[in-house]
């Protein structure tokens, strides 16, 4: 298992703790934006670890939309029933 380090600084964020993780060391742990993540006190230190699937952004989801699937028109392109513009 290949094993990427890196020495970080602590540092202050509200009332908390906080360390930016390198972009280097995300893409080895195939952490993105929006991965939900679990933090564990272990006798070596912390551990952080993803759990669970991270949520889609919003232009990832509209790539996965299908036309045919969906019907195409989330709207209507005419009035239906008494509304007024």
């Amino acid at each position: 298992m290949l094993t990427k380090t890196a020495t970080l600084t602590l540092q202050k964020w509200g009332n908390s703790l906080a360390v930016r993780i390198p972009a280097p060391i995300a893409r080895g742990a195939h952490f993105h934006v929006g991965t939900p993540v679990e933090l564990a006190v272990t006798e070596e230190g912390i551990s952080v670890r993803a759990c669970g699937e991270r949520k889609l952004t919003l232009n990832e989801r509209l790539e996965l939309f299908d036309k045919k699937k969906h019907g195409g028109e989330a709207m209507a392109s005419g009035r239906i029933g008494a509304e007024k513009f």
